[in-house]
């Protein structure tokens, strides 16, 4: 049986799995058989990018697949598998652990807790053929990398981000959400998105703090100072100018339910290491993505008629820009070479995550 030292060495990196907003949506269970329930939430009934939790449900996928790579520096093999029965909104995995003297350590186990974002700009010098391949070798069987490497098309896809950005900043109910994720005037968060972390410049992030005290604050800077301007030139059109390429990573099949995105979150976990591993630096980009699926579902995310004009529109734009199969992918963003973050979300300590029973999310 595993003992509980080991357990917790492996759950302790586990933690440091992705997750949108650093909403870190997984608590652990110790069967007392040297097994762990793994407990997952999403957000999506607060969050208005976690469209039927799908965000969640990758970030979930992260984890099983970080879990996976953690558990084989002590030669373990951990097979991890989902009861049935349970609502998408709390899936529920059993895992367990065998020995396997056979299984080598997995060569980006040392990465596990080195990755993180970097929303600041990055070289514009090419990632190379052989780096290239190396992060389309990451992702499995029924994944493709799409690149986009030139000027122009990096110039596209700052156009693209740029008018997506614009959704986020007149929405209410995405005001909401960044009001409660970023935590001010530091460098760490274990729980949120620390602001030295955003990609702004101090005079920006003064400005935001003072517009996020109320929606009110906002609106009218939105409409008579073009408060939208700013921010998504520095953060959005700018950083897609100033990086190696932007990348998607691609299904197979259209995504459809829970297991296909707790797929696109472990095939995502391997790429982004990968990518650590070589040096590079990642920002996802996946409100394009969460937004176009609003627009072509029918489904209104918002009371602000604008904003769902607008997610039409960046529907329209990935279309263009990927063809049809932009409905294939699960997880896009921005890569090149550069300095690593040095202000970043971190996570809660082991000892916040580990329940007993059905856990009671904050």
């Amino acid at each position: 049986m595993l003992n509980t030292s080991t357990l917790h060495s492996i759950l302790d990196l586990a933690r440091w799995a992705p997750s949108g907003d650093n909403t870190q949506p997984w608590r652990f269970e110790l069967t007392g058989d040297g097994g762990v329930v793994i407990h997952g939430f999403d957000t999506r009934t607060t969050c208005v990018y976690d469209l039927d939790g799908h965000a969640s449900q990758i970030s979930v996928g992260a984890m099983l697949e970080t879990l996976s790579i953690a558990a084989t520096q002590f030669g373990l093999r951990a097979i991890a598998a989902r009861r049935e029965h349970i609502s998408d909104e709390r899936p529920t995995f059993d895992v367990r652990f065998v020995e396997d003297a056979s299984l080598p350590p997995d060569p980006l186990a040392p990465y596990i807790q080195q990755r993180r974002v970097q929303r600041q700009a990055m070289q514009t010098t090419p990632l190379g053929q052989a780096a290239e391949k190396a992060l389309e070798a990451s992702v499995g069987e029924g994944f493709t990398v799409v690149w986009r490497r030139s000027l122009a098309d990096r110039a596209r896809l700052a156009k693209l981000l740029f008018h997506s950005a614009k959704i986020r900043l007149i929405c209410p109910e995405a005001y909401e959400v960044h009001r409660d994720v970023i935590e001010w005037n530091c460098q760490f968060s274990n729980t949120k998105i620390p602001d030295q972390a955003l990609g702004a410049d101090p005079a920006s992030l003064r400005l935001m703090r003072f517009a996020m005290v109320s929606w009110q604050r906002v609106s009218f800077l939105n409409r008579y100072f073009a408060g939208t301007w700013v921010p998504r030139i520095q953060l959005d059109a700018l950083p897609a100018l100033r990086c190696g390429a932007h990348f998607a990573i691609t299904a197979r099949q259209e995504p459809q339910g829970l297991d296909d995105y707790i797929a696109i979150g472990r095939q995502t976990q391997r790429f982004w290491l990968t990518a650590t591993k070589l040096g590079l630096q990642i920002q996802p980009q996946i409100t394009p993505l969460v937004f176009s699926r609003y627009a072509n579902a029918g489904r209104r995310f918002t009371t602000h008629e604008p904003a769902i004009h607008l997610a039409v529109q960046v529907a329209a734009k990935l279309n263009e820009e990927f063809g049809p199969s932009y409905r294939r992918i699960g997880f896009m963003g921005r890569i090149g070479s550069g300095k690593a973050a040095e202000s970043r979300s971190l996570r809660r300590p082991l000892e916040e995550l580990l329940i007993s029973g059905e856990p009671t999310v904050e």
